[in-house]
C-alpha cells in the first residue's frame, strides 16, 4: 500500500495501534517487566517475563481467538526477494504466549513495512482486522497486568 492510497481512516486506525502497543510497553517498563534490571540498562521492556508471570491467569478472549485465527505471517529472506511465512509453536506453547507473539508480528509488519506484493498485506480489510483485533487484545493484556491508574484508558 503505497503512501497517497492509504485513507484516513486507516491512518487513524494504524495511529491508534501505533499508540497504545508503545503505551503498552512504557506499562511494561513501568511494572519492571525488564529485559535487564541491572542499573544503568536500558530499559527494554520484556515480554516474555510479562507472559511468564500471567501465563497460568490466561484465558483467550474472542478477540485473542481472531487474532489467532488470522495467523499474521512474518517477513524472511527469500530468494531472490523477501517472503513470508507462518509462525510456528511447538504443541505444548500457551495460549498468551501465541497472542503476544502474533501482536508483536502485527507491530513489526505495520511499522516495518516492505509489504509490497504480498497478497495479505496489501488487503486493506485484513490490515484493519489486524490492528483492531490487536489493539483490543492489548486492552484485555493490560487489564490482566493491572496496569490500572494512568494505564485505565486501556480499558
Amino acid at each position: 500500500m503505497r503512501h497517497h492510497d492509504i485513507d484516513q481512516d486507516m491512518r487513524n486506525l494504524a495511529f491508534d495501534f501505533f499508540y497504545w502497543f508503545s503505551r503498552f510497553e512504557f506499562a511494561l517498563k513501568e511494572r519492571r517487566f525488564l529485559k535487564n534490571e541491572v542499573i544503568g540498562a536500558r530499559a527494554d521492556p520484556s515480554w516474555d517475563k510479562f507472559v511468564k508471570a500471567h501465563r497460568a491467569a490466561y484465558v483467550v478472549s474472542p478477540a485473542a481467538k481472531a487474532l489467532l485465527a488470522e495467523k499474521p505471517r512474518r517477513q524472511i529472506v527469500g530468494d531472490p526477494e523477501h517472503d513470508f511465512e507462518n509462525l510456528t509453536f511447538s504443541p505444548n506453547t500457551a495460549e498468551l504466549d501465541k497472542v503476544v507473539a502474533y501482536a508483536k508480528t502485527v507491530r513489526n509488519n505495520l511499522f516495518h513495512g516492505g509489504k509490497h506484493g504480498h497478497d495479505q498485506w496489501d488487503d486493506p480489510a485484513r490490515m484493519r482486522r489486524l490492528l483492531k483485533l490487536t489493539i483490543t487484545v492489548l486492552a484485555e493484556l493490560a487489564a490482566l497486568g493491572d496496569f490500572g491508574g494512568d494505564y485505565d484508558r486501556f480499558y
